[in-house]
């Protein structure tokens, strides 16, 4: 498939422009951002930092296979932050897997 003029590619040739919206491409993308969000905020909840928020976060996101599902991500989170006896309800966990999702989908828009 030729590529445009505004298109440029790697040497594989697939094309280095960000995955359109709404493709499956774009979701997978914006649902591994919202996970390493995710995973963050439970580690500054847990009061990791540094480096050790960076492992946690790795952590969270390969706990479940290559690409978590947003449950496994909210189970894990939601146990890790119960377990370190963090007050947390499951709402607000599933609210800020919501808005970090929404925050993911904007940022690959830009």
């Amino acid at each position: 498939m030729p590529m445009s003029d505004t298109q440029s590619a790697d040497s594989s040739g697939a094309s280095n422009e960000p995955p359109l919206q709404g493709s499956e491409a774009f979701e997978f993308q914006a649902a591994a951002a919202r996970n390493r969000m995710m995973a963050l905020w439970g580690a500054e909840k847990m009061g990791l930092t540094g480096k050790t928020a960076e492992n946690y976060a790795t952590a969270v996101v390969r706990a479940n296979g290559e690409q978590p599902s947003e449950e496994d991500v909210i189970r894990k989170v939601l146990g890790d932050l119960t377990a370190s006896n963090i007050a947390v309800r499951e709402a607000e966990v599933r609210t800020k897997a919501a808005e970090f999702l929404a925050q993911a989908r904007e940022a690959l828009k830009s």
